[in-house]
């Protein structure tokens, strides 16, 4: 009677030593590849910086578009010069001369 109950106790420990062993396994493996794992976080930081580099690049962009508009309200000469550069506006009596890129 005393050896079934020793092996009761023993297939008892081995039981829970196994169901302990699976449930750290599934928690590290969730902490890996769960929604919320490491492998996760990396992806959403490099996505982070990615966007956080394309904000700094658009805000100069923005910048220099606002001083170009500051020019064009205060110099006509200016909005002159970029209607013949950009939409090849020219006057009436001008004759223009295209060169052609190397």
């Amino acid at each position: 009677m005393r050896k079934k109950e020793e092996r009761n106790k023993s297939l008892r420990k081995k039981l829970l030593v196994a169901g302990l062993a699976f449930i750290f396994f599934v928690l590290l493996l969730t902490s890996f590849f769960g929604q919320k794992g490491l492998l996760e976080i990396s992806r959403v930081k490099k996505r982070q910086e990615a966007l956080i580099q394309e904000i700094r690049e658009l805000e100069k962009e923005k910048s220099r578009l606002e001083k170009e508009i500051e020019e064009l309200k205060r110099k006509p000469e200016a909005v002159d010069k970029e209607a013949r550069e950009k939409l090849w506006l020219i006057k009436p009596d001008e004759i223009v001369i295209i060169k052609e890129k190397k």
